[in-house]
């Protein structure tokens, strides 16, 4: 553990490793990104039309990869397959779980198969990436321990989006674009990104170092990490890298939230914001129904005290839990469901300022 935070320590110290030229090199000199309180943060944001970068917060600081190193796995295992790309059947659908669901059973498969940190040695010069590095020599199995930066992020999203062979460009980013709301271990991956943003969008989020959704301990040693990287617009028109850390024990409602808000103050040229009012939930595993009363189908739960977007509100049934009691309910266009209001830390039973629906 003591070498592990070792190595962590000087991640986070940074590196003198100097970015491309395309990359700002200081810690922010553009844009107005807002990081939440306690949250250390690496941010680029690169609009592929005009070739210029619209926000840049420390992109070259490292952070451990989490599962967006999955991106140079599928890439490493498609490199060589031209000029077909044909796959099996078995790894086309191992590495669709991989991309679309963040499937952690099907990285660890291709870590292993691949030769691990050799993976990261070899896409590192093929992809022209300054400041990644595969995981420390303690943790060699430990694929989400590999160090990755905003900016070389960045670089992995252009490679795939202007460089890449065009069967290799369609199916990496045509599964990004239909990431699922719920990975296969349970946990909600529309924080950043998706829930700020309206479609046309693909995303490969990353998140390490909370209780799994089945109470297994997650394997980091330190800070919690939380990433959203991804494409938005027409024709993914911008390149999004946003990378945090938190403070140890911080819970993942708040952590999605806070990735969230950092994600709200960001310009992405060709994105459009969606519409409605941002409002703090309260209690753990509350459901999103499909009608606004407990007998209509769930469609999803809320990570913890999170923030989330309403649009409106309609009368539904009456749902009490003291001290609270409303008959209102409150319309999620992100999950396409409804949530009773005695669960959004507004205070009173009705939303103020919320159309009715």
């Amino acid at each position: 553990m003591r070498s592990f935070r070792r190595w962590l320590s000087m991640l986070l110290a940074g590196s003198s490793v100097l970015a491309l030229a395309v990359v700002p090199a200081s810690a922010s000199t553009t844009g107005t990104v807002v990081v939440p309180p306690g949250v250390s943060a690496g941010v680029a944001v690169f609009d592929r039309q005009t070739g210029q970068f619209t926000e840049s917060l420390n992109p070259n600081l490292q952070f451990r990869s989490a599962s967006v190193v999955k991106l140079l796995l599928a890439l490493d295992y498609l490199w060589n397959r031209g000029p077909t790309y044909e796959m099996p059947a078995a790894d086309r659908s191992r590495l669709e779980v991989m991309l679309r669901r963040s499937d952690d059973a099907a990285a660890s498969y291709y870590w292993d198969q691949l030769g691990r940190s050799a993976i990261i040695d070899r896409m590192v010069p093929r992809l022209g990436l300054t400041n990644t590095a595969g995981p420390p020599a303690t943790h060699p199995g430990f694929w989400g321990y590999a160090a990755f930066t905003a900016a070389d992020t960045v670089r992995i999203y252009r490679y795939l989006l202007d460089q890449a062979p065009a069967p290799v460009r369609t199916f990496v980013m045509g599964n990004l674009h239909q990431a699922t709301r719920y990975g296969t271990d349970g946990f909600d991956q529309y924080f950043g990104i998706p829930s700020v943003f309206e479609p046309p969008f693909a995303i490969k989020q990353g998140w390490s170092g909370f209780p799994s959704a089945n109470g297994v301990a997650g394997v980091d040693l330190v800070k919690e990490a939380l990433h959203t990287t991804g494409t938005l617009g027409p024709n993914d028109r911008t390149i999004v890298a946003v990378y945090t850390l938190h403070p140890d024990s911080t819970p993942y409602g708040k952590a999605y939230t806070d990735v969230t808000r950092l994600t709200r103050t960001l310009t992405v040229p060709g994105a459009v914001k969606s519409p409605g009012t941002w409002f703090t939930t309260t209690g753990s595993g509350v459901r999103v129904r499909s009608a606004p009363n407990t007998t209509s189908t769930v469609i999803g739960t809320l990570p913890t005290t999170a923030d989330v977007l309403v649009t409106c509100q309609k009368k539904g049934q009456l749902v009490t839990d003291p001290p609270h009691t409303s008959d209102w309910w409150a319309y999620l266009p992100k999950y396409r469901g409804y949530v009773t209001n005695i669960y959004i830390s507004t205070g009173t039973p009705k939303l103020p300022n919320t159309p009715d629906c």
